[in-house]
């Protein structure tokens, strides 16, 4: 058995100058990216009592967490949902990229033990495609309630050395209140500051006959999240200076193939 455990923290701080119109500017308010994913598939709302950390939950695409918001339905949506895939109703064999907070992956993508490509295919993105059980179509809801829902799946896989995996996912995404955050995080916020918290619990348990060995191929479980950016976002990318001949490129953009410039491929 295989667990991963990922928990986000977002923290969201007002003030009494920011209004309504300056918020909407900035970014989707909450209940526009709730209505609209309403609108196009099923949603489980997780909400703490009061209604300010509320989580939306998407078991048609993958159990995934699309967006969530610390101050309540008028609040900011951090999620970046990909409303152009979602309209359309297209079913992208390479990857549904829905967007959303937290996804559940499995890897690894490349090398002889690779679960993107079949058995003797070149390594370009032609020939990438995600595997439908983590793609496509609606994950099992086993329990749920106002703060936590718990999803299955039964997952059957073949890798790049035609080893065959047959595993069952419990995917368990948990709303946590304010004594939570404190007792994982140490800190206890200033009444100023709005939270929302939550947690994925992710396990995969082999329930085939073949034992799971090195020698054949082992899976590993990624946790993915996309969001919203804001006008004023700033990302720091440490690096070691130095001769690109000895240290090799700052950047290394080759993925499968040369990435293009734009910020999206363009079969997404």
């Amino acid at each position: 058995m295989k667990r991963i455990a990922w928990i986000l923290l977002i923290v969201a701080i007002s003030f009494s100058a920011c209004s309504k119109k300056t918020q909407k500017e900035t970014g989707t308010m909450f209940k526009e990216d709730l209505a609209f994913l309403k609108s196009h598939t099923n949603v489980v709302l997780l909400s703490n009592e009061p209604g300010t950390a509320q989580v939306a939950v998407c078991p048609d695409m993958q159990g995934r967490v699309m967006t969530s918001t610390a101050d309540g339905a008028e609040g900011l949506s951090f999620g970046w949902i990909n409303r152009k895939l979602i309209e359309s109703g297209e079913n992208n064999l390479h990857i549904n990229a829905f967007g959303g907070e937290d996804r559940f992956w499995l890897g690894p993508e490349g090398g002889q033990f690779s679960i993107f490509f079949k058995k003797g295919a070149p390594f370009d993105f032609e020939h990438w495609f995600t595997p439908p059980a983590f793609n496509e179509g609606a994950y099992d809801i086993i329990a749920k309630s106002a703060t936590r829902v718990l999803f299955r799946k039964k997952i059957h896989l073949v890798n790049y050395s035609d080893t065959n995996f047959d595993l069952e996912l419990n995917r368990d995404v948990i709303l946590l209140n304010q004594p939570e955050v404190k007792n994982i995080f140490h800190v206890t916020p200033d009444a100023t500051v709005k939270v929302v918290a939550f947690q994925s619990d992710n396990r995969i348990t082999n329930v085939g006959e073949m034992a799971w060995t090195k020698k054949t191929g082992l899976l590993s479980i990624w946790i993915l999240g996309m969001f919203n950016p804001s006008p004023k976002t700033t990302i720091v990318i440490p690096f070691k200076p130095g001769p690109e001949a000895e240290l090799g490129p700052i950047v290394n953009d080759m993925y499968f193939g040369k990435v293009p410039p734009c910020r999206r491929n363009a079969w997404w």
